[in-house]
């Protein structure tokens, strides 16, 4: 059986004081410290670069697409000015009404389609009203005559149709 009692030879080693803190350790910690935030910083940064980057990579490719199909709109153009021009039965007719189909079809592939059709309430977001027309047979406000035709992709107007907008007439105010 072990005695409770220590004798007087026991010594109990004496407790250990906390020594001071090092300053260098101290300084040392507090730099680690910095640099990290530092680090993380420049890689949110950098990863805000990035998407800043993509996203203006994309808006430059999108607005070059729009204005190689805007530019594609004015041969579309040229094509009906010439189906206007000449009468149905003239030999040149069915050709032009075959390259209209043709041009037609390369759009629908880039999804753009006309915007504007007559009778149809007048949108400024989708028409620029060119002129505006009396007229007793067609509801007031909306397209009574497409000028040029508009396109769209999707819910983006490439380019609004001009369109004569019809009035009622004076006395049906």
């Amino acid at each position: 059986m072990r005695s409770s009692h220590v004798s007087e030879g026991d010594t109990h080693a004496p407790e250990a004081t906390a020594a001071p803190p090092d300053p260098r350790v101290e300084e040392l910690q507090a730099e680690n410290a910095r640099l990290d935030d530092r680090y993380k910083r420049a890689l949110a940064d950098l990863d805000n670069y990035r998407k800043r980057a993509g996203r203006e990579a994309d808006r430059r490719v999108a607005e070059a697409g729009d204005r190689f199909l805007l530019d594609w709109l004015e041969a579309v153009d040229s094509v009906d000015r010439a189906l206007e021009q000449i009468a149905p039965e003239h030999p040149a007719a069915p050709g032009l009404r075959a390259v209209l189909d043709q041009l037609e079809a390369i759009l629908d592939r880039q999804g753009v389609n006309r915007v504007g059709a007559v009778g149809e309430p007048f949108d400024p977001e989708r028409h620029e009203a060119v002129g505006g027309r009396e007229t007793a047979g067609t509801p007031d406000r909306t397209v009574a005559e497409i000028a040029r035709s508009g396109f769209a992709r999707g819910e983006q107007v490439l380019r609004p149709a001009q369109v004569i907008v019809a009035r009622a007439p004076a006395g049906d105010h």
